[in-house]
């Protein structure tokens, strides 16, 4: 029996985009750490998970994450910098936040 609770019970506080974060879908995995993500502002963008959360961010395809756009090229690359659990991406859906 697992310690911790499963996703879908817990909800908790739900990570919304801050300046110019937005929330995507990831599209393709790449390998090496990326994957082809298309976000909420209509960009498909190809994204990195960062090397402080490479080995405690798994991500598959259909996830739903928050992307940081890189400032050099803003509309083609950026960061994953959290990803939503299954309970979260159905409240965001919900609450139409996202609409991708």
């Amino acid at each position: 029996m697992a310690k911790n609770r499963s996703e879908s019970e817990q909800i908790g506080r739900i990570r919304l985009p801050k300046g110019n974060e937005v929330i995507g879908r990831v599209v393709q995995m790449m390998g090496y750490g990326k994957m082809t993500v298309k976000c909420t502002d209509g960009k498909i963008r190809l994204c990195r998970i960062p090397g402080r959360f490479r080995n405690r961010l798994w991500i598959r395809t259909n996830n739903l994450v928050l992307v940081k756009p890189w400032e050099l090229a803003e509309d083609e690359r950026g960061d994953i910098i959290y990803r939503y659990s299954r309970a979260q991406a159905q409240w965001l859906e919900r609450k139409r936040k996202v609409k991708i």
